[in-house]
């Protein structure tokens, strides 16, 4: 049984970088980088599919999310600070 190769992000940009190019042929590039033809088609592809998303306006997504976040902090440490006030407050009462 034969192990299966796994790539880094930055190599597998590299070569759809060198593929985009158009300097050499993929042919060329395929045996140079040890990787199947098909496999270079696929990254490439999967790289210009992926190129909208890098332009589009995902942050403000983002930004939705860490103010959720940033709220839902806030909303914990409020309640933290009820709770330990109620629980000095309890003891007091209780004379410990």
């Amino acid at each position: 049984m034969s192990v299966r190769k796994k790539y880094s992000a930055s190599f597998k940009t590299e070569v759809v970088l060198e593929m985009l190019r158009e300097e050499k042929s993929i042919s060329q590039i395929s045996s140079e980088c040890g990787v199947h033809i098909t496999q270079l088609n696929r990254w490439k592809k999967q790289a210009l599919e992926g190129m909208p998303e890098l332009f589009a306006d995902g942050h403000k997504e983002t930004e939705v999310i860490r103010a959720g976040y940033e709220k839902q902090l806030q909303d914990l440490y409020a309640k933290i600070g009820q709770l330990t006030t109620q629980l000095d407050w309890l003891k007091k009462k209780a004379g410990i």
